[in-house]
């Protein structure tokens, strides 16, 4: 089978985000579309010759089309061998596990993460080095500068594709192709890292547990790892068949979107522990018996209580969390007497503080929580990571999260989505405020005094690149914050996320409470925006 050349136009899309390259299915199955873009990443990554690959992602519509495209122009462009998940099934952690694992060149994941999967629905693509993280921005960069002028791609004149659903080996035009065990390598560390014994015997004693995987790429690994290496019994994994509309459902581990889960934690019949994962398995929702943790609290109680997980005790040498993220973990580390470090959000920063061993434990308010164990946020891990501690102190979700609030103080918490507004006004919203933000400090809204408000800026310790218009940021003299963001996860217009939060020291106010201590702080968002005037938006999509 010859390689051939297909002459083609240039990309001519907008700029992937941090995240790589998200759009609708129809968008994907354009002619010549992802072509382009595979080339574009095959064009900017170096020289690959000879070296090996690895391919997968969670499941949702399209992926196994993907996979077989790929493959053709992988082999086309010269690599030597690709390793692939059994069913093109491979979780972003368990990718980045494998790239490190068995040293590969990279890898490609084909995901959208916690969109919504179908037809008519969304897909994406990104590329991670051979450290297992995202790729950095000059490797973007250069991914998108190539895609704006490509003219032709490679690929392979053949029909024929390969089968994913057997594990074996094949060749095509001279490349290797392996399929995988999608599970074994991942589920493998989580045995080096935790105390699988002290969590099987919380689980033999009566602790019960609720995890689901929404019909998404984690339901083979739970169901691996907590049914049937830590023996909770059967059925502990819910929604644990991975689907490519992922069940209809929207695969995002929150309040609203896991709503099943949500009404057990908080019923009669609650389960001890509550968790789900999102549709690529890189993000995690932490629920117990009535109480939900916030993706902030989480990371800063795994941060606080990381002597009781082998793999951690002694080993936290910093700890670092996106802007957006509340200043919990900041606590923890000043207590701890460690670093602690403030990046924007997306996982490539935190995977350079890693690989110069300047943090351990990182984490995003998006539900995303990781450490150096790979480098890319981990959500099956972030539940492991609970067991382990829940097993070691033997304390209910309440009890630990209550008496954390009591040592370090509460940071009350919320963020506000505005999801699909239109472009234009979203970007209204965000000129707006920068405009406001330069005379802000030191006035009033309402009862609060503003002491700083800027557009976040950052200069990466490790690289010195810098990323300017992270979000914007107003402070208050009592600690209390207002961070405004435009996110680049959604594929139909613009979300606008609002976060609050302040900052409770005095134990005798501390409550379960969210939205009514942070009232005013949400009136002065309103005020200091305009979103309601410019957006006509009267309430977010979302409140987490």
């Amino acid at each position: 089978m010859p390689t051939i050349t297909i002459n083609t136009k240039p990309f001519d899309d907008q700029k992937p985000g941090t995240s790589g390259l998200r759009k609708k299915v129809t968008h994907f199955q354009q002619a010549h579309y992802l072509e382009n873009f595979v080339q574009s990443i095959f064009d900017s990554i170096g020289d690959f010759k000879g070296k090996t690959l690895v391919l997968g992602g969670d499941g949702r519509y399209y992926n196994q089309d993907a996979i077989q495209i790929i493959l053709k122009m992988a082999a086309a462009n010269g690599f030597t061998k690709v390793f692939v998940g059994q069913n093109g099934i491979l979780s972003t952690p368990a990718v980045s596990v494998i790239i490190r694992k068995k040293q590969t060149f990279g890898g490609i994941i084909l995901s959208a993460s916690h969109n919504p999967g179908g037809p008519d629905e969304d897909f994406g693509i990104k590329y991670n080095t051979d450290n297992g993280g995202p790729a950095p921005e000059k490797i973007t960069d250069a991914i998108y500068a190539r895609s704006k002028e490509i003219a032709h791609y490679l690929t392979l004149d053949t029909d024929t594709d390969i089968n994913l659903s057997q594990l074996a080996t094949h060749e095509l035009n001279g490349m290797t192709i392996e399929i995988i065990d999608s599970v074994s390598d991942y589920a493998l560390l989580m045995n080096e890292l935790f105390d699988f014994t002290a969590i099987k015997d919380m689980i033999a004693n009566g602790f019960t547990l609720c995890f689901d995987a929404m019909h998404a790429v984690t339901g083979p690994y739970a169901t691996e790892i907590l049914e049937n290496q830590l023996g909770s019994p059967k059925g502990s994994v819910i929604n644990g068949i991975p689907l490519e509309d992922f069940g209809g459902g929207h695969p995002d581990p929150n309040l609203v979107h896991a709503q099943h889960l949500a009404e057990l934690m908080f019923s009669e019949q609650s389960p001890d522990f509550g968790a789900a994962s999102d549709g690529d398995g890189d993000r995690n929702m932490i629920v117990g018996n009535n109480i939900f943790v916030t993706p902030s609290d989480s990371l800063a109680i795994l941060a606080a209580n990381a002597d009781q997980v082998p793999a951690y005790k002694g080993k936290v040498i910093g700890i670092a969390r996106s802007m957006p993220t509340s200043q919990a973990s900041d606590n923890v580390a000043k207590k701890l007497g460690i670093d602690s470090y403030e990046t924007p959000t997306g996982w490539k920063f935190f995977g350079n503080l890693m690989d110069a061993d300047k943090v351990t434990l990182c984490g995003e308010e998006s539900f995303g929580t990781g450490s150096n164990h790979i480098r890319e946020k981990d959500g099956l891990w972030a539940v492991l990571s609970w067991l382990n501690i829940l097993a070691s102190r033997k304390e209910s979700v309440s009890d630990i999260v209550h008496e954390h609030w009591q040592e370090y103080g509460r940071n009350y918490y919320s963020r506000h989505d505005y999801e699909a507004i239109e472009t234009d006004k979203a970007n209204h919203v965000m000129s707006g405020l920068r405009d406001k933000v330069k005379t802000l400090t030191g006035t009033q809204l309402g009862t609060l005094t503003v002491s700083y408000s800027d557009d976040f800026s950052y200069t990466d310790p490790i690289d010195n690149s810098i990323s300017d218009q992270q979000g914007i940021r107003i402070g208050f003299s009592n600690g209390s914050r207002i961070v405004f963001r435009l996110s680049g996860t959604g594929t139909s217009g613009a979300t606008l996320r609002i976060y609050y939060e302040s900052y409770e020291t005095d134990s005798e106010q501390l409550n379960e409470e969210t939205q009514q201590p942070l009232k005013e702080l949400i009136e002065q968002s309103l005020i200091v925006s305009d979103l309601q005037s410019l957006t006509g938006r009267t309430e977010p999509t979302v409140i987490t």
